[in-house]
Formats: structure tokens, C-alpha cells, sequence
């Protein structure tokens, strides 16, 4: 078994609160997420700036496209997922969620989420809090999930140790 069970279907659409949803990002998403994105650039650079140099500054919306169209080519691949957070009728992106598979020991799943300065410490945020981890144990497959700046600020977990990589001949082997 890999990552995820070869039978396994992500959600489609996830209520979040009256009138927002999680839905797969895609790359025609690229007109509501660079503004989110680099509306909110400052604080979302010191949130994951450090693990994943992500939102540079001078982020272009080819650029978004293409990550957005990476995401979405990882979203079908099952290899990780973002979904974003859109109002109703999807004419303002708020946020969005990521689920990867573990980069770090003692997880199945790594997950953060973000929503646009504006909505920091809104109760749409608080929504957004209180739902993500009861989404995972409903919804998906996995038994230890590592919250990412919720239950370990992203300092610790930059500080744990990584998994061993599969295609690196001494991961293979037993340590002495």
C-alpha cells in the first residue's frame, strides 16, 4: 500500500460554515488565488517561507499557474492535495488546505491551512480550525496526522528528523 489506498476518492466538495467550501485547486484558479496569495505574502512567507520558500515576492501568475497546475496534476496523482476555500459562488478564494504525505517521522499525513489576512481571527478562521481536523479523521485514511503550525509550530517541525528516502541505497539498510 502506498500513501493512500489505490481505492481511495478524495472529496470533491467539503461545506465549511454558511457559504464557503473546500474544493480541489486547479490551475484556472490562478485569478483568485495570486490575489489571496500575494495579498497576504508577508505573513504567508513567515509561515512557510522557512519549509517550502513559498510565496516568494515577486511571485508572477504564470508562475501560480504552473503551481497551481502542479497541484492539480499532485491532486489526481493522489500524491498530495490543496484545497482551496472559496465563498459560494466561488468569486473570492479565503484560504487553503494542504495534505501531504509525511516528509518528517511519526506521521502518515502532514497538513496546514491558511486563510487571507483579512480573515485571520475571523470566526470563518475559526470554522476553518475546528473543522480540518475532524475532516481528516471522517474523511481520510489516516491514523497519525502531524498538524503544521497547530499542534507543532513549523520551527519543530523543520527541527525533526526526515523520513528516509526510498531511492537512496543506505535508506534501505538497516542502521548499525
Amino acid at each position: 500500500m502506498g500513501w493512500l489506498p489505490d481505492d481511495f476518492d478524495h472529496p470533491l466538495r467539503v461545506e465549511v460554515g454558511p457559504g464557503y467550501h473546500l474544493r480541489p485547486i486547479r490551475a484556472t484558479d490562478v485569478e483568485l488565488d495570486m490575489p489571496a496569495v500575494m495579498g497576504s505574502q508577508p505573513r504567508l512567507w513567515t509561515i512557510f517561507g522557512p519549509a517550502w520558500g513559498w510565496p516568494p515576492a515577486t511571485m508572477t501568475a504564470e508562475q501560480d499557474r504552473e503551481d497551481l497546475a502542479r497541484h492539480e496534476r499532485e491532486i489526481e496523482a493522489h500524491e498530495s492535495f490543496n484545497y482551496a476555500l472559496f465563498d459560494e459562488e466561488e468569486t473570492e478564494l479565503v484560504g487553503c488546505v494542504y495534505i501531504d504525505p509525511p516528509e518528517k517521522v511519526g506521521a502518515d499525513a502532514e497538513v496546514s491551512w491558511w486563510v487571507r489576512d483579512e480573515y485571520v481571527g475571523s470566526g470563518l478562521e475559526d470554522e476553518l480550525d475546528r473543522l480540518v481536523p475532524r475532516w481528516l479523521a471522517a474523511s481520510w485514511p489516516f491514523r497519525a496526522v502531524r498538524l503544521i503550525g497547530r499542534d507543532l509550530t513549523w520551527q519543530d517541525w523543520l527541527a525533526l528528523p526526515d523520513l528516509p528516502d526510498p531511492e537512496e541505497p543506505d535508506a534501505l539498510r538497516p542502521s548499525s
